[in-house]
């Protein structure tokens, strides 16, 4: 029997998590649900529907994964702890610092009403953490970095799309080469925020919009841009559409550490990722984890859980049996 999924927003994101659902032939897409008149949005599954979002809880006894993709600024912190009171959810809530907050939130509704919660789904927060912590744990004597890009963040464009004033925006995260050379380099350098990443924005402003604030406004946003050194382009939606439409990504975790009884021997761990399509990625992950969703409450589990509490099997299509031969 198939995992019946629904889609809570039809944005980038949801269209990766219905392509995502194509290539997985234990799951099925069943609902759309958007906040926009369902008439005007197009899927690409004939087999399911679009509807209002102010239907979706009239489904919940249709749809065993309900995979949210809103925004990390607004959307997910209202949305995943509300609907993970009738459904099973995912979502990739991206902003680091607010994790424990929303974990919380999530973890209280759900447990409540008996179903699992996975927050913080996708490369960074997602890959990328699980990377972090195993090499944590293999290397306990080492220092860790993150770096990412060159890409478009999807969150940081969103953050800045927001702002008074604003039509249209793609923000690009490009690592500093020479902090990367000199981590993959063994030299355990000391990096701030700063010295590891610059951040680039392209922005479409509305007429007669003030330029100034909108560009004070990007560089001093807390969480997003304040920690960085951050460009901004003003720039028209013609340029923007010709010159930034796709949305690749990528990026680094390493963990330098030592090993021996006197820290005689050095060791880098490196996990890389370099994408065509950022939220086509994040989107095959959070199906991956849609999957994990399904069978942990088919267990009886219930409340949130991170991407370290999923054991990988949950992930995969196929049974133990299989897992052993293939890839152990």
């Amino acid at each position: 029997m198939s995992i019946r999924i629904g889609i809570l927003g039809y944005g980038n994101l949801g269209r990766g998590v219905e392509c995502a659902i194509k290539h997985n032939p234990d799951t099925e897409l069943v609902a759309v649900f958007t906040r926009r008149d369902p008439e005007t949005v197009k899927i690409l599954t004939e087999t399911a529907k679009v509807y209002s979002v102010k239907d979706a809880e009239k489904m919940k006894d249709e749809i065993d994964v309900l995979i949210i993709c809103g925004g990390s600024a607004t959307d997910l912190p209202v949305q995943t702890p509300e609907y993970v009171k009738y459904f099973n959810v995912v979502d990739s809530f991206d902003t680091h610092k607010r994790i424990p907050e929303h974990f919380a939130n999530v973890d209280k509704a759900a447990e409540e009403t008996g179903h699992v919660g996975i927050i913080s789904v996708g490369w960074d927060p997602g890959m990328f953490s699980l990377n972090r912590m195993y090499a944590n744990a293999i290397l306990t004597n080492g220092n860790d970095y993150t770096f990412w890009g060159k890409g478009v963040s999807q969150g940081h464009s969103d953050a800045v799309r927001r702002i008074k004033g604003v039509k249209d925006a793609k923000q690009y995260t490009i690592p500093v080469e020479a902090a990367l050379e000199s981590v993959r380099n063994g030299e355990n350098p000391e990096l701030t925020t700063r010295q590891k990443h610059t951040r680039e924005c392209f922005v479409v402003a509305e007429e007669g919009a003030d330029l100034a604030r909108i560009e004070e406004e990007i560089k001093t946003m807390p969480n997003y841009f304040d920690e960085y050194d951050t460009t901004v382009h003003f720039i028209s939606q013609e340029e923007l559409d010709r010159d930034h439409s796709g949305i690749p990504h990528g990026g680094f975790v390493i963990r330098s550490g030592k090993t021996g009884w006197n820290n005689e021997n050095s060791h880098v761990i490196e996990y890389s990722l370099k994408l065509d399509s950022n939220p086509e990625f994040t989107s095959s992950v959070i199906v991956a984890y849609a999957r994990a969703a399904y069978r942990m409450n088919q267990e009886g589990q219930k409340g949130c859980k991170t991407v370290f509490d999923v054991a990988p099997a949950y992930l995969s299509a196929l049974d133990g049996a299989e897992l052993r031969k293939k890839f152990l």
